[in-house]
């Protein structure tokens, strides 16, 4: 599903009125119609919360708040709006949707100070679902220091608290918020999710995100150059295996790191390559690792030396070619022969090359963007926003307030695809496309789940050759970009699977690479679905 801006939406809205001929008051039907019947098929249905509340602003968000009310009403659900600002600050429409609600049987007060809602809250009922429609997309922080308070008084009383379009206090341009904001349990995107629902602070406080269907028409949706990563469509470009295929077939994988200590990463990675479907798996170590990568790493994977010797730097150049694939930098080390070997990989290997961790860290934008720009073959570079940014050469914390813009910045100067890692990944492609993988997972957060998200995105590459027909600079690489997207996808749905059966507080990598076969057969079974 496409992801927009503040900027991109308002052409949405403004096309569909000016151009395709729908009205405002048409809209706000719309999102009162589908935001009441989520309300009530997700919460309703299941208890009875007593007098539901809208909280009411004085711009667009405060009618779309209205029109949900009154749909809310008129299914006999008792709901009362407490209107935060003066009637005489409502613009046209806000008055119309007013005026209907108090037709519809909505009960409306007027506040003027948050006395008045703290005595509601103490003094009424025991359980309360806010629904807030006090600021939308258009809000720039700060607060007023009244808003910032009813905002403290509503965190603090609400039991279910729903957000329409975007929570009060979240900056619609770039999720940020200035020291107070809703924090809602589920937010109500009107038409498509928002950039700011997935940064900054916007990604803490939007809750559980869903879509309500405005009615925009869908060539007016279409298009875009960000998109929420969707498991379905995912699904529908996983590949056939041919069951009489051999170990050939399905690519060979090379995996390159573990320096002394750091054996785990490098194996962790080859199996992880491994139970993505890699026909072969070679891990390969430094001389003083390799005694200890070899008592620990299982007989399916095949090991060998990271040359250091001229001589047998060369040989091993001349035998690039006997690889589909190579991950590079798990527990690889930062010294000079870590950033060597890096450079001689991306340098002489005709083939894609996944950069994580150490590798990341021995390369720096300003001396080594050529390298990645003149690539012929597919790079695709795995750092956590730390190593972004040292990467980057820029301030962790700016790289947080505006992540997809310092993303697409790296990918145009390295021609490289670039994959944010977090609670909410960023993956950003050459061909201009963003793609955003939002589902937070505590048990994730654990020594080796990168090493283990580099050898399924290594394995997979492996098994997912480009077609090239003259030159690898006219290849087609939506087999590559889709091959990552299913490697995302498929870590993504193991984090949930292990998370599920072991308790994210047990989860450790190697749990991913046990569910990693959950995963899959996840992804088949929605394929399966879809076709049929």
């Amino acid at each position: 599903m496409r992801v927009v801006n503040t900027e991109e939406m308002k052409r949405i809205e403004k096309v569909t009125m000016e151009e395709m001929g729908f009205h405002e008051g048409l809209i706000l039907e719309n999102v009162g119609q589908s935001g009441a019947e989520f309300i009530e098929e997700t919460f309703l249905k299941q208890y009875d919360p007593g007098e539901i509340i809208v909280l009411v602003g004085k711009g667009n968000n405060g009618s779309d708040g209205l029109s949900i009310g009154r749909h809310l009403a008129n299914k006999g659900y008792s709901v009362r709006a407490f209107l935060l600002f003066g009637e005489e600050e409502f613009g046209e429409e806000l008055n119309k949707q007013l005026a209907f609600a108090r037709r519809f049987g909505v009960k409306i007060n007027e506040v003027r100070d948050t006395d008045q809602l703290e005595s509601y809250f103490t003094q009424t009922q025991d359980q309360f679902l806010v629904i807030d429609a006090i600021l939308g997309l258009g809000f720039r922080p700060p607060l007023s220091n009244y808003l910032f308070d009813v905002v403290n008084l509503v965190n603090e009383y609400a039991s279910l608290l729903v957000a329409v379009d975007v929570p009060t206090g979240i900056s619609g341009d770039n999720g940020a918020m200035s020291g107070n904001a809703m924090k809602a349990d589920f937010t109500m995107a009107v038409g498509l999710p928002k950039v700011c629902h997935y940064v900054g602070d916007g990604a803490t406080h939007t809750g559980q995100l869903v879509t309500l269907d405005a009615g925009f028409p869908l060539e007016v949706l279409a298009g875009g150059d960000k998109f929420v990563l969707n498991d379905f469509e995912v699904a529908s470009e996983l590949k056939s295996r041919d069951k009489f295929a051999h170990k050939n077939t399905f690519g060979h994988c090379l995996i390159v790191g573990g320096s002394q200590g750091l054996t785990g990463a490098v194996i962790m990675s080859s199996m992880a390559a491994l139970k993505a479907g890699t026909g072969l798996v070679t891990a390969s170590t430094w001389a003083e690792s390799y005694p200890e990568m070899c008592t620990r790493i299982i007989p399916e994977i095949m090991t060998g030396l990271i040359p250091t010797e001229k001589e047998d730097v060369d040989d091993i150049i001349r035998e690039l070619k006997r690889w589909d694939s190579i991950v590079i930098g798990p527990g690889l080390g930062r010294g000079e022969k870590a950033r060597d070997t890096v450079l001689k990989v991306l340098n002489h290997f005709a083939g894609p090359v996944v950069v994580d961790a150490d590798a990341i860290r021995v390369l720096n934008i300003d001396e080594d963007a050529q390298v990645l720009s003149q690539r012929k073959w597919p790079t695709i570079l795995t750092p956590h926003m730390g190593e972004f940014s040292d990467f980057a050469k820029t301030d962790k914390e700016k790289v947080l307030e505006n992540p997809m813009e310092y993303l697409r910045t790296m990918v145009d100067r390295t021609n490289s695809c670039i994959l944010m890692k977090g609670a909410c990944s960023y993956l950003g492609l050459p061909n201009g496309e963003i793609y955003i993988n939002y589902f937070p997972n505590d048990g994730m957060a654990s020594g080796g789940s990168g090493d283990v998200l580099a050898g399924i995105l290594g394995g997979l590459l492996a098994q997912s050759p480009m077609e090239v027909k003259s030159s690898a600079m006219f290849a087609n690489r939506d087999v590559v970009y889709e091959a990552i997207k299913l490697g995302l996808t498929a870590h993504t749905l193991s984090g949930k699977h292990a998370a599920e059966k072991e308790g994210p507080r047990a989860m450790t990598a190697g749990s991913l690479i046990e569910h990693l076969s959950d995963a899959f057969k996840e992804l088949e079974e929605m394929e399966f679905n879809t076709l049929s």
